[in-house]
């Protein structure tokens, strides 16, 4: 079973992406903020991130370009997951390492499927 680390500070966000891979199979970690998720990823190597942007203490841009600049974390695969829509914003979001980017609100086989499709490698 696959690994997953939801970084969300909208508790309602948070609880629905979670149900959403859970009941697709996913064993799924949670926390708040980027702080907590540089922390969270370190300490319990997750299989994969789905990363918020708007975020306390640390955004989803600086986690993203932080892991992805540590030879330990680099390889572990990103998704951004934000209601920042416009086309800069995915751009920057792939500019930082993002593995993947899916707009809020999302159709959840759009985000269960880009997941299944970055695991696969």
């Amino acid at each position: 079973m696959s690994r997953i680390l939801v970084v969300e500070d909208s508790q309602s966000q948070r609880e629905m992406i979670s149900k959403l891979l859970q009941e697709n199979g996913f064993e799924v970690m949670t926390v708040e903020d980027g702080v907590e998720a540089v922390e969270a990823v370190k300490q319990n190597k997750p299989d994969l991130i789905v990363l918020d942007i708007v975020l306390p203490r640390m955004n989803g841009y600086e986690v993203c370009r932080l892991l992805k600049a540590d030879p330990l974390t680099q390889n572990t695969p990103i998704v951004m997951c934000s209601s920042k829509g416009e086309e800069a914003d995915r751009y920057w979001g792939l500019r930082q390492g993002a593995d993947a980017y899916v707009v809020k609100p999302f159709q959840p086989q759009e985000l269960v499927g880009t997941i299944k499709r970055l695991l696969r490698g």
